[in-house]
């Protein structure tokens, strides 16, 4: 599948690290670092700007390394680019952690990931089929 996008960024454009990579590494595009105090989220932008086709979303996902060692994600996580989206690709980092932490020009903050999606058309009903689960939820199956 081909994606046309604009890159005013100085860096690369995303690509797949390995061959069996579900995402793209997404990078700052700053003039100048952006610092996350702890509890902190702020909008990174990537100098990106995609032309997807309909029936295609750009999933935004968090790096997991930068998660597990930093305490930093994607707040809404997978953030959705839509096809119809022009503007540019931004990134809502969080930091959980209990320290600063220093976004940098060039740093990988998140992943990319290419899906399709399907459209829904409601078929409004009076009762939905019966399950075993029935309406159980939020950790009703257990945890074991």
């Amino acid at each position: 599948m081909q994606i046309k996008i604009i890159n005013k960024s100085n860096q690369a454009l995303p690509s797949y690290e390995t061959l069996a990579s579900a995402g793209m590494d997404l990078r700052a595009h700053i003039s100048e670092s952006i610092t996350l105090k702890p509890m902190e989220r702020k909008i990174v932008p990537t100098g990106l700007f995609l032309e997807l086709p309909v029936g295609i979303e750009a999933q935004v996902r968090p790096r997991s390394g930068l998660a597990a060692k930093k305490g930093v994600t994607v707040l809404n996580a997978p953030g959705t680019v839509d096809a119809d989206y022009r503007g540019e690709v931004g990134v809502i980092l969080v930091n959980l952690s209990t320290e600063d932490f220093v976004v940098e020009n060039g740093e990988r903050i998140a992943q990319l990931v290419i899906a399709k999606h399907e459209r829904a058309q409601w078929l409004e009903v009076d009762t939905l089929s019966e399950t075993d689960r029935g309406t159980g939820g939020f950790g009703s199956t257990g945890v074991k």
